[in-house]
């Protein structure tokens, strides 16, 4: 009873004061083939910045986030900063259609939505932007649309809603302590698909969930210090919520993230030169294609 805590002090600050400090914290690829190592160290610097860019917006705890972005570094980044100030997030998949995202809005009730213009999947442009606009038509609550700017496409942005990430980074402090709060604090709801009728929001609070993560973590994916672990989930669904973000964080491992779709033979370089581990999501990969995933193997 009182205990208090914090999900994103937990996947970063505590590490800083131990040999993780300088180590990769992910290791990501882009579906063009950019790609990004960042260290423990710089991702707590830029959660710390975008958590100081909410927190100057107004944005507490208890206040609710939808985060609607392609798999790129700044989605775990997005949620890391709700979570440093209690803000409940929850992410929509990129490839759900513009009613969802508005079912999904409205039952929250989200006042602030973290989107991209786009993202890269399958080789071509999905333009994320047009579908919060049309969402938004219905949804007066939101007075807050902070914009990532990843492919480049051209998007309307409404003046007085509508913001640059890195227009509001411009002015951003690298200083954002984390809130302490209580091992209840709510740390993110995920709604069902809602193929058998209306989405239903499913609630996770902060203490447990955490403790379940790091402890699957260490206990079923037998996680080392010197692991790279790749789980090829989307964040959108609770297994990347879980085991690209959360869970290897708060266990100081270097986790992977791929922006499009994970298929061979694309993604064969990244699994032979990065030598991946993932003991769950890979596997369906590793039976056909053993020699593209020399780490994992097959689990009954």
């Amino acid at each position: 009873m009182g205990a208090r805590t914090n999900a994103s002090y937990n996947c970063l600050d505590r590490h800083l004061a131990t040999s993780r400090r300088d180590k990769v914290a992910i290791l990501w690829e882009g579906e063009p083939g950019d790609q990004r190592a960042i260290t423990y160290l710089e991702l707590h610097r830029l959660v710390s910045r975008f958590a100081s860019v909410l927190k100057s917006r107004g944005w507490r705890a208890g206040d609710r986030a939808i985060i609607y972005m392609p798999m790129v570094p700044e989605l775990p980044i997005a949620m890391l900063a709700c979570a440093r100030l209690g803000i409940i997030h929850s992410v929509v998949f990129g490839g759900f259609s513009a009613e969802a995202l508005k079912a999904r809005i409205q039952d929250l009730d989200a006042g602030l939505v973290i989107t991209a213009d786009g993202g890269w999947r399958r080789g071509r442009e999905v333009r994320l932007k047009p579908a919060i606009d049309e969402a938004l038509t219905e949804c007066p609550g939101v007075r807050d649309v902070i914009v990532y700017r990843r492919t480049g496409g051209a998007i309307d942005m409404q003046p007085g809603r509508d913001h640059w990430w890195h227009e509001l980074d411009e002015t951003a402090s690298d200083v954002c302590p984390a809130e302490p709060l209580d091992s209840e604090h709510p740390l993110f709801v995920l709604y069902t698909s809602g193929t058998t009728g209306k989405p239903k929001g499913i609630l996770h609070t902060t203490g447990g969930y955490l403790t379940q993560c790091l402890a699957t973590m260490h206990w079923v994916f037998d996680l080392h210090d010197d692991d790279v672990y790749w789980c090829t989930a989307d964040i959108g669904w609770v297994t990347g919520h879980s085991y690209i973000v959360y869970g290897p964080l708060a266990a100081g491992a270097t986790t992977v993230m791929y922006e499009g779709r994970a298929r061979l033979p694309p993604i064969r370089p990244l699994l032979e030169h990065r030598r991946a581990a993932s003991r769950q999501h890979l596997l369906h990969l590793a039976d056909r294609h053993p020699r593209a995933h020399p780490a994992g193997r097959p689990v009954a």
